[in-house]
């Protein structure tokens, strides 16, 4: 499986709509969408720190890694 995206579920906790989160991170709704997807090849530093500011979370509760199954 690899990295799963988890923000969905975030979002959804803190009772956070996606609107504000891409106000405030500075990037469309439809690419904070794909990004909730998990539709993105990968995701700026800098674009995930505003995420964990304004959720107050890790990044660890946005990204998950979950290994293929039989991979080492």
């Amino acid at each position: 499986m690899g990295i799963k995206v988890n923000l969905a579920v975030v979002l959804a906790q803190q009772n956070v709509k996606s609107k504000d989160l891409a106000e405030y991170i500075g990037i469309t709704e439809a690419n904070l969408s794909l990004l909730k997807q998990g539709k993105v090849k990968g995701i700026r530093f800098d674009t995930l720190e505003a995420i964990c500011r304004y959720l107050q979370c890790q990044p660890g509760d946005v990204l998950v890694f979950e290994p293929d199954d039989g991979a080492r």
